[in-house]
């Protein structure tokens, strides 16, 4: 694309190449900053250019002057933009490459991994049981593949959707099966959401740090975050009714229980305060779930009895779940609980992608719920006994290491006395182990000198897991600790 030649008498062009850039959903100075990312990215704005004053492009595209310093903001913190007082407005010369609006495939280590396991690592940074329980086997050993059906249930098989909804029933949240679209995981349902309700340059309000599975998907998507951060009792109330208020974003996603990667619970007062304000401003809010049955009871109960109650309890909202924690990775079932029209609507978009998900996989989650107890009592009490060996090994090995004990989930969140996640993490997989960076699950920049670590491998591997880790320790010599940690370098 051919550069914008900016001079004070040409700023009709700059507003000629926006084009429609106000046509669209969402407060005006998101759609301006989304248009001028894009033609910051195709190089029509290129390094260095200098844009037009606030006032002087606010009387152009016929808007208030905040919206245009909004915008302008919006890039400044994204690194597109430089803003000086005296020499105006330009666009960053070191502009950061991977910061496209869009993207199309991950860069995320998380996933890299997975794609391309490297010998002898040991993997930490990818969050699942080890093994399937032998409740699963004896399911799919057990299985009678229907007549007479053709196999293709885009929303779900009706028996599966009558288990989840019953699971819901159970907990105090009155759910029926047309609420209830099943996914091929958790990560699918989230991803349909993120199509049917994101559009480029759509807010976003998500937590920091967050599950950078999600970010990813609303990068793709090419949405912009609105961080809020997590406190030790979960997302900062307050401040996320503040930002609803303020942006009014196209969604809010959180994590209420088990935060990933914190570890957080967030209080039933608190989350009944986050469902009704997002009510009451037209917000949707997404609860991810797939790690609330993991609670460190004595002994779990059934988990339609397990802990706080779901935030659904308290209004309208979107709930995400799976048994790819609970039971295995590799059972890739996922569901998500709605308002009937929703899921109808999302279950018409699963058709465009995969006319349904795995038929005897929906068949064995199905017999696995109809007696779900033994599950998770087995799996909680092995991340239990997970997590009490790994905090053990970090103490012993690492003790200049921080981290709080968990009282659920499956990972720790881990504070290094010096240094930052990132280049450390790069050193640890030299030495044969792969952390996640807290920076990468950060859309404020923070979480610097953070990393998740999981404690669900079989306790031996956990052991070796620290002791390469202590090896790396030894050897790592950080440079000067960065202030905010690049929202790209490794994207997650």
């Amino acid at each position: 694309m051919e550069p914008i030649n900016l001079t004070p008498h040409t700023i009709d062009v700059l507003v000629a190449r926006l084009g429609r850039w106000s046509a669209g959903r969402g407060p005006l100075y998101l759609l301006l900053a989304a248009r001028l990312r894009r033609l910051i990215d195709e190089g029509a704005l290129p390094p260095g250019a200098r844009l037009p004053p606030d006032r002087r492009l606010a009387t152009a595209l016929a808007v208030g002057r905040t919206t245009v310093v909004a915008a302008y903001d919006t890039l400044r913190q994204e690194g597109r933009l430089v803003r000086r007082q005296g020499s105006g407005t330009r666009v960053a010369r070191a502009a950061l490459a991977p910061a496209a609006p869009r993207v199309t495939e991950t860069s995320n280590p998380l996933f890299l991994h997975l794609l391309e396991a490297p010998d002898d690592v040991i993997l930490l940074s990818c969050a699942a049981p080890s093994q399937p329980p032998p409740e699963l086997a004896e399911a799919y050993r057990s299985l009678v593949l229907p007549d007479g059906d053709l196999g293709y249930h885009p929303a779900g098989l009706g028996a599966l959707r009558t288990a989840v909804a019953g699971r819901y029933a159970a907990r105090g949240v009155p759910t029926g099966p047309a609420q209830i679209l099943v996914t091929t995981g958790a990560q699918q349902g989230l991803s349909l959401l993120t199509r049917l309700l994101l559009a480029p340059g759509d807010g976003v309000l998500v937590e920091a740090p967050t599950y950078p599975g999600a970010l990813d998907l609303f990068r793709e998507a090419a949405a912009v975050p609105l961080p809020v951060a997590v406190g030790p009792d979960g997302v900062d109330v307050a401040e996320a009714i503040r930002v609803m208020e303020r942006h009014r974003p196209s969604l809010a996603y959180v994590v209420a229980r088990f935060q990933n990667p914190t570890g957080t619970v967030l209080p039933p007062l608190a989350g009944r305060r986050l469902v009704e304000a997002a009510n009451a401003l037209g917000v949707p809010l997404v609860d991810d779930e797939v790690l609330a049955d993991l609670a460190f009871a004595p002994e779990p109960a059934e988990p339609s009895d397990s802990g706080e109650p779901s935030l659904s309890a308290y209004g309208d909202v979107i709930a995400v779940g799976s048994l790819s924690k609970v039971v295995w990775g590799g059972l890739r079932i996922g569901w998500v609980r709605g308002p009937a029209p929703l899921i109808a609507r999302l279950a018409r978009l699963k058709a465009l992608h995969d006319l349904g998900s795995d038929l005897p996989s929906q068949l064995a989650a199905t017999r696995l719920l109809d007696d779900f107890g033994p599950v998770l009592t087995a799996r909680t009490a092995s991340a239990r006994a997970g997590h009490d060996h790994l905090r053990a090994e970090l103490a012993r090995l690492l003790p200049s290491w921080s981290c709080a004990p968990a009282t659920g989930g499956q990972t720790l969140w881990v504070r290094l006395p010096h240094g930052d996640g990132v280049s450390f993490a790069q050193l640890a997989l030299r030495h044969g182990v792969a952390v996640l960076p807290g920076a990468t699950t950060d859309a404020l920049g923070g979480s610097i000198r953070h990393l998740r670590l999981h404690f669900l491998a079989p306790p031996e591997v956990l052991s070796e897991a620290v002791r390469r880790l202590a090896a790396a320790w030894a050897e790592y010599a950080p440079g000067p600790d960065p202030e905010r940690a690049s929202l790209h370098g490794i994207v997650v």
